[in-house]
């Protein structure tokens, strides 16, 4: 069963669904807004379940290459006391990679597989035509019909009908050499001061053609600082950083601008129905959250999964079946994000201390801490509910 499919954005997500859809056999076209499609950000974590996505791609043994495991995540409070300490299981690592390194592997694999991308392509509309849809762009070009648009254009998606809640708190991330220091270069640290201030490194391997080990650095903090932070002194604020954790010092000595830094700002919410006749969203498009769990590239793979796997049968049955096969992974993953995020990532002064006090002592022990492995690495339950897949 083959359909003409146009899958709106040229991020994780929608390269996923372009790669897998077309290894399905359906006629893809991609369209992207920018002029020539390019990653942003600085570093993200890939789950094992994320990984195994790559595998069903053909990319995953270049993510292995090119990424560094992370074995734990390790985080204490400015006074030293730990405050997060889990663990990946030993067999299946986090995998801490560069943006542009995740992107262009799965851009050659979907060049690879002949998918053609319409670029300069900013997307105004999805509207009806007969059993299809069309694609309207802001420039007055018109394609289709489709059989089927796949909305992968994220947070800003003109498709979805998501109205997300803004968080009170973004950050800044940047990607620097990893320098000569006693931080191991299979962990993620980080270091808080209550939930108003979490600075993070994130080991993040290498680009494609070059071997030298980089570090996504990363400093949150409330949204009014972080519209402040294009006219804030650079040297003001590495002052600032290196007193709050003197060890992070070496990791920004290369960051002499603020241009280097990209501003993340982030929201929570769920769409109910990610789909109505002829349109599905996937990714940030349907479901938005925090970074604090290290999902959102994981949960953007699994959705393109989820979709393919789904169109292997009539359209009026796919859709919904992709909704039912993401559901409960979705709910849970959010739920656990609203809960934690305002305990790394507030003005909340009784949560963080929840956090230390009791949290983080209960994370130790035998019977918890299997689970916050699960947490972390996505399989707390399966992540296509009813299948055996990834």
């Amino acid at each position: 069963m083959s359909y003409r499919i146009a899958i709106a954005g040229a991020g994780i997500g929608g390269l996923a669904a372009a790669a897998l859809l077309a290894r399905e056999g359906h006629d893809i076209t991609l369209f992207e807004r920018f002029s020539a499609p390019r990653p942003l950000g600085s570093g993200l974590v890939i789950q094992p379940v994320g990984l195994a996505v790559l595998d069903l791609i053909g990319a995953g043994e270049d993510a292995r290459r090119l990424s560094s495991p992370i074995a734990r995540m390790l985080g204490h409070e400015v006074r030293g006391r730990k405050a997060l300490d889990v663990s990946y299981p030993a067999s299946a690592p986090g995998r801490g990679i560069h943006r542009a390194t995740l992107f262009g592997l799965l851009w050659d694999r979907v060049a690879a597989l002949g998918v053609p991308a319409v670029t300069s392509a900013e997307i105004a509309a999805a509207p009806p035509d007969g059993t299809g849809r069309r694609l309207s762009l802001v420039d007055g070009r018109d394609f289709g019909p489709f059989d089927l648009i796949v909305d992968a254009s994220g947070a800003g998606s003109r498709l979805s009908p998501l109205r997300a809640r803004p968080l009170g708190y973004g950050a800044i991330w940047g990607t620097v050499p990893w320098p000569g220091t006693e931080f191991p270069r299979n962990e993620l640290r980080q270091r808080y001061r209550a939930a108003s201030r979490m600075a993070g490194v994130l080991p993040i391997g290498c680009l494609p053609g070059d071997s030298s080990p980089l570090a996504a650095v990363f400093w949150s903090m409330p949204l009014a600082e972080l519209n402040r932070w294009p006219q804030t002194p650079v040297t003001d604020w590495h002052t600032a950083v290196a007193g709050f954790w003197p060890q992070i010092a070496p990791f920004l000595e290369t960051i002499r601008d603020n241009a280097q830094m990209t501003q993340a700002r982030y929201s929570h919410g769920t769409l109910r129905r990610p789909w109505t006749p002829g349109l599905v969203h996937i990714g940030d498009a349907a479901h938005r959250a925090s970074p604090q769990l290290g999902q959102g590239a994981n949960m953007a793979l699994l959705d393109a999964l989820a979709l393919a796997r789904a169109l292997r049968q009539p359209l009026e049955d796919a859709l919904p079946d992709y909704a039912a096969m993401r559901r409960w992974h979705v709910r849970i993953y959010q739920t656990m994000s609203a809960v934690f995020t305002p305990m790394y990532q507030s003005g909340n002064y009784g949560l963080p201390w929840l956090r230390d006090m009791i949290l983080a002592p209960l994370s130790t022990l035998p019977l918890l801490r299997p689970g916050l492995t699960h947490l972390v690495a996505g399989t707390m339950i399966a992540p296509l509910s009813g299948t055996r897949d990834p």
